[in-house]
């Protein structure tokens, strides 16, 4: 007699997009792939080339070999400089000692660099809205003197901090922050300091705030919200955040499918999923094929926006 298969309990994913990797990350990625194939193994790699763990190994298994420091590389091998940007005195170094290196940093991340250098040259106090200690910080505070650029975390950081000539300042923030709080700070400088110079453009980056709209939506259209994406990733973290403050029940952080605790799916009939920047999209595949065997899972798919942009590689890997 042949058994009953059990029927299964419906599960719709609803699916964010866009989602996982930005043209920063993709074009930092291909750097690290390029110069292994151009200069072969090894490749040094200042930092994590974007935060990840997965794609880190990868690169690792292609003859990468990732260090904090640039006095940790020997001289006659390429470096790579991250996609979150170096302070200035790393590219001096590495040309004092004629080595070979590739900078990866984020255009988008090169572009508050610039305007950073440009602040300063015009002789204001700037602030720098972000997170201590990540990488993209140190590097922006990195392109200027000791002391030009102060760090601003929270509202009450904005609501204390004091120039020395409150009608000369301007403010800059870190790429990959939750553009809601940024907003907050940004407006309290604005009502304390009218004419504070701010960015051209918006310092968060499009890929930043394409996943966090869409995760607004995901928290309207489902219970309980995955971001797939790397604990020490600034955007991946921001988007579940913004999940739970755009009233998702749930949102949690996971790695990749191995990260699931099924608790959570208790009484739950519609899941939200999305990914950081710098996260690739196997692993979104790997946590729908790992739902799909336990639950029947029908796919909704979310289109926020739809992303165009790319970035040119350095010439020395293309000529």
């Amino acid at each position: 007699m042949n058994a009953i298969t059990p029927i299964r309990t419906p599960l719709t994913i609803v699916l964010a997009s866009p989602r996982g990797f930005c043209a920063g990350v993709d074009r930092a990625i291909q750097i690290v792939e390029r110069a292994i194939e151009k200069f072969g193994a090894p490749v040094y790699v200042r930092h994590e080339i974007v935060h990840n763990r997965h794609v880190v190994d990868r690169l690792k298994a292609l003859g990468a070999v990732f260090i904090e420091e640039l006095s940790e590389a020997p001289d006659d091998r390429p470096i790579v400089f991250s996609a979150h940007g170096v302070p200035k005195s790393v590219p001096t170094e590495a040309k004092a000692r004629q080595m070979i290196y590739l900078d990866a940093t984020c255009p988008l991340v090169s572009k508050v660099h610039v305007e950073a250098q440009k602040h300063f040259d015009a002789g204001r106090e700037i602030v720098l809205i972000g997170h201590a200690g990540h990488p993209e910080v140190v590097g922006t505070m990195g392109q200027l003197p000791e002391g030009s650029v102060t760090l601003i975390e929270n509202i009450a950081d904005a609501r204390v901090w004091t120039p020395k000539d409150a009608a000369n300042v301007a403010f800059l923030t870190q790429t990959t922050l939750s553009v809601d709080d940024t907003a907050e700070m940004v407006e309290t400088l604005k009502q304390r300091f009218p004419g504070i110079a701010a960015p051209h453009k918006e310092d968060i980056c499009y890929a930043t705030t394409n996943r966090q709209d869409a995760v607004k939506h995901l928290a309207s259209s489902s219970e309980l919200i995955l971001v797939v994406g790397s604990r020490n990733s600034s955007n991946s973290v921001r988007l579940a955040e913004v999940g739970l403050k755009a009233g998702a029940k749930d949102a949690r952080l996971i790695d990749d499918a191995s990260g699931l605790d099924w608790s959570w799916f208790e009484g739950v009939s519609r899941v939200g999923l999305t990914a950081g920047a710098s996260a690739p999209e196997d692993l979104v595949q790997g946590v729908i094929d790992a739902i799909a065997q336990r639950y029947e899972v029908i796919i909704e798919d979310l289109i926020e926006a739809r992303e165009t942009v790319t970035f040119k590689l350095p010439r020395l890997l293309t000529t």
